[in-house]
């Protein structure tokens, strides 16, 4: 039986976020509109900082870890309010560039009463793709290293300086090209993929994780919402529950998912315990509106680990 709080979650991580960082900007609405053409109205609107790895990057820094989150954005409006909203987080932002000519990725996210989401993102525009300015002599620094797919050069230069420093590398695999899967899994430990995106890559037969454990990964695991995590570690399968809540918005739930699962990899944590820890923080989030703002304590984290398991 784990004890609470696992020693694990004593230490302070340092950990690095690579990858993604958008503005959001999200109606909560109680249904979705209808057919094409069809028009609902919204009881609130905000507009937050968004985007997976970087995300994930506020939930470690929300769990205690110290963070640095490296990436790209275009030096226009919303890029300035996305570094100023991970600074707002204490999370470091040195090394997020924001390039001028360049276009910021940007997301319309609309909520209904079940908390369930729509999306219709903008990736950004005219960002270099370029890596060799990322600080990687730095990596070895760090507990642990999490990089999304959505820049490759930079996630394989990050990954690829981990994997010679021994540093745990944490892909959070979303849907992407075949292409960029085959880049990064090889220097991937822990292959974290969303449903869809394991389906696209690896199709629906009945073993698509031992598929992604032949590239290399010490843990290929997939999120399946409200079924729980699934994942393959030494040849042996696994399942993680979700935890029983009420989900009120399931917006950055996957991108919390990830952020914790990674501030566990980064202090040594047993697989199994960073998958349980992971699944609380997202569990929390899913009850609260709003994607950072829903972020949980590690003290709220553990607190549900503890009353649930």
């Amino acid at each position: 039986m784990t004890r609470f709080p696992p020693q694990w979650c004593e230490s302070t991580p340092d950990l690095v976020c690579l990858g993604l960082s958008a503005l959001d900007y999200i109606w909560t609405v109680d249904r979705f509109a209808g057919p094409a053409g069809g028009k609902v109205r919204a009881s609130e609107f905000a507009t937050i900082g968004g985007g997976m790895a970087a995300t994930a990057a506020v939930t470690a820094a929300r769990l205690g870890a110290r963070v640095q989150f490296w990436g790209r954005a275009g030096d226009d409006h919303e890029g300035r309010l996305m570094r100023g909203d991970l600074e707002a987080e204490n999370v470091g932002v040195a090394h997020f560039r924001l390039f001028p000519g360049a276009r910021s990725s940007i997301s319309g996210v609309i909520v209904d009463a079940a908390g369930e989401r729509q999306i219709v993102n903008f990736r950004g525009a005219d960002q270099p793709s370029d890596a060799g300015w990322l600080p990687i002599s730095e990596i070895g620094k760090a507990g642990a290293v999490l990089a999304d797919p959505r820049w490759p050069e930079g996630a394989a230069a990050a990954f690829s300086a981990a994997r010679a420093k021994g540093v745990p590398t944490v892909l959070d695999a979303d849907v992407a090209d075949p292409e960029v899967f085959a880049l990064l899994l090889p220097l991937t430990d822990h292959a974290v993929f969303s449903k869809p995106a394991l389906e696209a890559f690896a199709g629906k037969g009945p073993e698509p994780l031992a598929s992604i454990g032949a590239f290399g990964c010490k843990v290929a695991a997939v999120t399946e919402g409200g079924e729980g995590v699934r994942w393959r570690q030494d040849g042996l399968a696994h399942h993680q529950p979700a935890f029983p809540v009420r989900s009120v918005d399931t917006t950055g739930a996957g991108d919390v998912f990830h952020g914790a699962y990674a501030f566990a990899v980064a202090v040594g944590a047993p697989v199994a315990e960073a998958f349980t820890f992971a699944a609380a923080a997202a569990a929390l989030k899913c009850t609260r509106a709003g994607g950072r703002s829903g972020i949980p304590t590690l003290d709220e984290t553990l607190h549900l680990w503890r009353t649930c398991a």
